[in-house]
């Protein structure tokens, strides 16, 4: 179940609606190409291509979340934190577009729906809530933290949700009411969700105690230090 909401195999949703859902994904791909293009620079090339395969070997790794059920990291949320959502979507879409093509991992025919709902919905959500969570909490390691697992969070919440959405709207039958299996896949995916989250916080906070400039979403300024830490040093 929560494998079929992540990467949407052949059959699960119909011709019409992964066309659609196509459509709109690539309507919305080019227009991140067009905006991330305004502010990419020679320091952002190499961080992309690291975060891609970062999220590319990641999600290739499953862990346990309960008894016969895994999950595995979408990546929306660390690129949002690393790159911003424009150049984000695009590196979570390479990622989705060559396991489709390379490995099988959900349908061809469902690339559309993939892309919207694992690099569109879940990085533009997880950029939403970081932006929203560090107006809000102080600009401190636990509060970088804090912000990236809610972000994190969402993210896949939301992606599933793009998933439930698209089956009342084109959904093959799956011996099961439709209410039942909404909730069973955004149940599975809160857990998920957390997952996520404990492996994106601690990579992104790594990455700004050391190089605080390469998170988009700390806009190039360092981790304040916490109260308690300013006082051990005073």
């Amino acid at each position: 179940m929560s494998d079929l909401a992540l990467h949407i195999p052949t059959d699960v949703i119909d011709g019409p609606t992964s066309l659609v859902a196509a459509l709109i994904a690539a309507l919305l791909i080019g227009l991140c190409v067009v905006r991330a293009r305004r502010g990419l620079d020679e320091r952002l090339v190499p961080l992309a291509g690291l975060a891609t395969a970062f999220i590319f070997a990641a999600q290739m790794l499953n862990f346990p979340i309960a008894a016969g059920v895994s999950g595995h990291l979408l990546g929306g949320a660390l690129a949002a934190a690393l790159l911003g959502p424009w150049l984000g979507a695009l590196c979570v879409t390479v990622v989705i577009v060559i396991q489709a093509l390379l490995f099988a991992d959900g349908a061809v025919t469902a690339l559309g729906l993939n892309v919207a709902n694992m690099a569109l919905i879940a990085t533009f959500c997880a950029y939403g809530v970081l932006v929203l969570a560090l107006k809000v909490l102080p600009r401190t390691r636990w509060g970088l933290g804090a912000a990236v697992f809610a972000a994190s969070v969402v993210s896949v919440v939301a992606a599933s949700a793009g998933f439930v959405l698209q089956f009342w709207i084109g959904g093959e039958e799956v011996g099961q009411s439709f209410g039942a299996m909404a909730a069973a896949i955004l149940g599975t995916h809160v857990l998920v969700g957390v997952g996520e989250a404990v492996i994106t916080a601690g990579a992104v906070t790594a990455v700004a105690l050391a190089r605080p400039d390469l998170v988009h979403a700390l806009r190039g300024t360092r981790l304040a230090q916490n109260p308690r830490t300013l006082k051990e040093h005073a």
